[in-house]
């Protein structure tokens, strides 16, 4: 799944208390809402979590997703991040097969996309990336073609873009 117009980044700063990513979930489901990822952890101050929600603004309009959520009684905040404007990375584990004759070709794509194995077994390897949304699909989409056993992604988690300093500031 690659950045699409059709679809918007929202974080979603919540209490982090009991019930309330199943209200979240909940409204989204209600309202007829799409969801293509949906991300949640709690934040540096343990009295909050964050959502990281990739909607389909196809399935209703933006403002109406905003609105909705903001009535939430455990909202505390919503951000829309445009994909040129934030950080995004998502986390793969997959177990592909890798008998004798395919292994090294196996290994070797992993060391392409800076990846990591995870585990080895007689005809199995078991890997993990992180990085951009479209490195992470490439390297799926590359991985099928050994036959994947499992695989499980995190799902976007995004954080806005710093301002970067002037080349001569950094210094």
């Amino acid at each position: 799944m690659g950045s699409d117009a059709k679809q918007h980044i929202l974080t979603v700063l919540v209490e982090n208390k009991p019930g309330v990513l199943a209200r979240v979930a909940g409204l989204f489901a209600r309202r007829g809402f799409n969801i293509f990822s949906l991300a949640v952890a709690p934040t540096d101050d343990e009295r909050f979590s964050r959502i990281t929600v990739t909607v389909d603004v196809e399935s209703a309009p933006l403002e109406q997703i905003i609105k909705q959520l903001d009535k939430l009684v455990n909202v505390v905040g919503i951000d829309e991040l445009a994909p040129e404007a934030a950080v995004e990375r998502e986390l793969l584990l997959a177990t592909v097969s890798a008998p004798t004759e395919t292994r090294s070709r196996v290994v070797e794509l992993v060391g392409q996309f800076e990846g990591r194995i995870l585990g080895v077994g007689s005809n199995e390897v078991t890997v993990s990336l992180d990085g951009s949304p479209a490195k992470v699909d490439d390297f799926e989409r590359l991985l099928r073609e050994f036959g994947i056993v499992a695989l499980q992604r995190t799902g976007r988690v995004v954080l806005p873009k710093l301002d970067e300093l002037p080349a001569e500031a950094s210094s």
